[in-house]
């Protein structure tokens, strides 16, 4: 019998098998799919490599948790923060963001008329309150279940979290507006673009410990994975086969069932009996597993997962070129900052590095922009609705992107529905939940069990969103699950 049984390589399941197999437990993690990462992934297509999802990766700074993994398992991963890390593009302004705050801070200075006092006094205020936040990532102990240790040292700060209690429940462009800056254009539209792509909304909405937070996104640790972020869950597998773990990829979990003090998970004609199951899938995946309806806290965070993003992709085939940087690069544009930040008005590209396909002289990217969910689901003509909406996105390419837009060979168009068949995510759902303002955003806090002895990971439980995100929750939760099985 299994201690525990993973189902999901996300960096949710990962962290969680990893944390798992460091304490010694019989762990099994399967994947439905032939390679590990879930949404954070690297396929092959046309015997190239690209990235599920267009995305920077976070969590190598100093201290934090994928960093101290590399070094204590010594995983075989190049890891290189970028400058700049970012490239964010409007039609009448181009700023690089930089992982040098004030670097990234003195190119919004310099553009005309930029209200200089208040955007520095903005980012001071921003650090002030990222600084109170962001070292609690550090270590999974600093979250519930906490240790005596992380304990203390909340104690220790607790003063500090007085001045959070202000903005909880505050919308971020209450925040720009009391530093004079909702209407200085440029700086919206950054902010705005940002909370999208980690937090899952826009500055009307977003609660306003997140969005300050998340801005520090590009200043800690964040950078490319040479090969693609699939390097690593890969990396990750192997260090968990290593240390004891048994692996089944690709091994498809049929459904799981409660046997008394036990459950049972059946992969093809197998039934496998383990003391826990900690799943890397959404609730109604749970659900589908579980056959049975899911209790109403689990109900109702399927429910936020459904009314959130899904994606439309283009994976471009690239011809490498001189005229091109070596480096991995990222690009993020906007078409027409009056309108909504979807459905190809907004895009995110990542272009690979050179040298990092088999073919060298061939490049990959993905390009990627958000679509409500609701209104795919219940749209009467989805192809022609994807096919508008690349459309969008390949003429916001050859407006913005000029130094890519003349060497693509091939694009390769994905729904929602064939980013599902790459992830394995159900629905083609993406980003987790979005953090809309209110105190909704704070439950979960704790880790606790959707049945007994049964727990779920992943962007849509808490602390959620980023790759580092959810591998801090799978770690916090495999600590739950090894003090239930002491």
């Amino acid at each position: 019998m299994y201690d525990a049984v993973v189902i999901g390589s996300g960096f949710g399941g990962l962290a969680a098998g990893l944390r798992l197999v460091e304490d010694n437990k019989k762990v099994l993690l399967c994947e439905s799919l032939k390679y590990p990462g879930g949404c954070a992934s690297t396929f092959e297509k046309k015997n190239l490599n690209f990235e599920s999802g267009a995305t920077l990766f976070s969590g190598f700074g100093e201290g934090q948790l994928f960093e101290k993994w590399r070094v204590a398992h010594q995983l075989p991963i190049t890891f290189s923060l970028l400058s700049p890390t970012i490239l964010f593009r409007l039609p009448e302004h181009n700023i690089s963001i930089f992982p040098n705050r004030e670097k990234t801070i003195q190119g919004f200075c310099n553009i005309p008329n930029a209200p200089t006092s208040q955007i520095r006094a903005f980012f001071a205020y921003q650090k002030q309150i990222a600084d109170i936040l962001w070292p609690v990532f550090d270590d999974p102990y600093r979250l519930p279940p906490f240790s005596l240790n992380g304990l203390w040292w909340h104690i220790c700060r607790s003063w500090k979290y007085l001045r959070l209690l202000p903005l909880i429940n505050t919308p971020l462009i209450n925040i720009l507006k009391k530093f004079d800056l909702h209407n200085f254009s440029p700086f919206v539209q950054y902010c705005n673009a940002l909370c999208q792509i980690t937090i899952q909304t826009d500055i009307q909405h977003a609660e306003a410990p997140f969005a300050l937070c998340t801005m520090d996104y590009m200043f800690r640790g964040t950078g490319h994975i040479q090969g693609g972020v699939g390097n690593l869950a890969q990396a990750m597998v192997q260090r968990i086969e290593d240390l004891g773990g048994d692996i089944r990829m690709p091994g498809r979990v049929k459904a799981i069932k409660r046997q008394q003090q036990h459950w049972s998970v059946q992969i093809r004609n197998e039934s496998i009996a383990t003391k826990s199951i900690i799943a890397n899938i959404l609730p109604s995946g749970l659900e589908r597993l579980l056959n049975t309806p899911l209790p109403k806290p689990e109900h109702q965070l399927q429910k936020r997962v459904e009314e959130g993003w899904g994606a439309v992709l283009l994976y471009l085939i690239i011809k490498d070129d001189p005229s091109l940087p070596s480096k991995a690069l990222h690009i993020q544009c906007i078409g027409d900052p009056r309108l909504p930040l979807l459905e190809g008005n907004h895009i995110f590209c990542s272009l690979g590095a050179s040298g990092e396909n088999l073919d060298p002289n061939l490049r990959t990217a993905t390009v990627s922009t958000h679509i409500a969910m609701p209104k795919y689901q219940n749209h009467n003509d989805i192809p022609q609705l994807i096919s508008a909406i690349q459309s969008a996105m390949k003429t916001l390419i050859q407006q913005q992107i000029p130094e890519i837009y003349p060497h693509i060979l091939e694009y390769l168009p994905a729904s929602p529905r064939t980013f599902a068949r790459f992830t394995s995510r159900a629905q083609g759902c993406v980003g987790g939940i979005p953090r809309r303002k209110g105190w909704k955003n704070y439950q979960g806090l704790w880790p606790k069990p959707t049945h007994p002895n049964l727990w779920l990971v992943g962007d849509s439980v808490f602390p959620g969103q980023s790759t580092l995100s959810t591998a801090i929750g799978g770690y916090r939760t495999a600590s739950a699950v090894i003090k239930a099985l002491s």
